[in-house]
């Protein structure tokens, strides 16, 4: 008869995101303690009644003496992860706001860093959805309907001008393999241009035949034939989800992040049933990755879905010039 396997108490820990002009102030970890030398981010273990919030105030001020209003938290992302020897939920929160100078006061070195400059390896398994957060934009611009390439190319050239973003996923979902990929092929130059990155949307082979994207979008009937990432480690991968079960699936195959919709009744999918906010916000409390609210939503949206718990909205009609 083999013992039963002993529940491991899982500990709460409230993660700070501390930026300030565009930079994040992250800390080095003592060599003495678990997963020593290794940078993160302030914060620590949230005490029996605390609220999270007053958990990161508290945090905050006895790390590194800074000061940090309660109401310019934001939640950002929520992560279980399980080490082995100890299972954690990273309770992670964002604040624009701190107030005075950063110092260590447990003398742990702090610094300001880019997003552009933290290293997956250079942080505990268990920050790197966190990472992934910092580094992707809040609104992520899906290309719209164009009665041509043509036509596509050029409101996405326009498109880009007048409301700048930092990705854009080229979605084209009534061309061929052959006239995708010579879309995709034209509309690189356009991206590099205005310095965005074009994500194809599709099966693996048309982020391989794509020289210059910087990603790849994968809607559900292509995410559910892979059994592991299909691309490098240093492009993106999206996954379009609709479902707990289908975002399992994307956590599993590696993806970034996730679209996650309809959360609103949409023109382009009139018949199919909204989600709503409340549902919303239950999925993305469990997943341990970024997730865009899609479907139905526009600029007006973003910060219900921040509030939510969301990495922030994807959609077309925020930016895409349908004249």
């Amino acid at each position: 008869m083999t013992s039963a396997k002993p529940l491991v108490k899982e500990i709460h820990v409230a993660v700070a995101v501390i930026v300030r002009n565009g930079q994040v102030l992250i800390a080095r970890r003592p060599d003495h303690v678990h997963q020593g030398g290794l940078l993160e981010f302030p914060g620590g273990k949230v005490e029996p009644g605390e609220s999270v919030q007053a958990a990161l105030v508290r945090e905050i001020a006895e790390e590194t003496g800074l000061r940090v209003p309660e109401a310019s938290l934001e939640p950002v992302i929520g992560i279980r992860h399980d080490y082995g020897d100890k299972q954690v939920f990273l309770d992670v929160w964002a604040t624009r706001a701190a107030e005075g100078e950063p110092e260590g006061r447990e003398g742990q070195p702090v610094e300001w860093l880019g997003p552009d400059r933290l290293r997956d390896q250079d942080f505990p398994a268990a920050n790197r959805p966190i990472i992934r957060a910092l580094r992707l934009p809040r609104q992520l611009a899906i290309t719209g309907t164009a009665a041509s390439a043509d036509q596509a190319i050029e409101r996405l050239r326009s498109g880009l001008a007048d409301v700048p973003q930092s990705l854009v996923v080229l979605r084209a979902p009534a061309m061929t393999g052959p006239d995708y990929r010579q879309l995709a092929a034209a509309a690189v130059p356009v991206c590099e241009a205005a310095s965005t990155g074009l994500i194809v949307h599709g099966a693996p082979g048309f982020f391989d035949g794509t020289p210059g994207a910087r990603g790849l979008h994968l809607p559900w009937r292509e995410a559910i034939k892979q059994v592991e990432r299909p691309v490098p480690a240093d492009a993106w991968l999206g996954v379009s989800c609709h479902d707990a079960m289908e975002i399992d699936h994307a956590v599993a195959i590696g993806a970034d992040y996730v679209t996650l919709g309809p959360v609103k009744p949409t023109r382009s999918h009139p018949g199919q049933l909204a989600m709503g906010w409340e549902a919303f916000g239950a999925l993305v409390s469990g997943a341990p990755l970024p997730v865009y609210g899609l479907g139905g939503l526009g600029l007006a949206d973003l910060s219900e879905a921040r509030q939510r718990g969301g990495q922030g909205i994807a959609g077309i009609r925020f930016w895409w010039p349908e004249n």
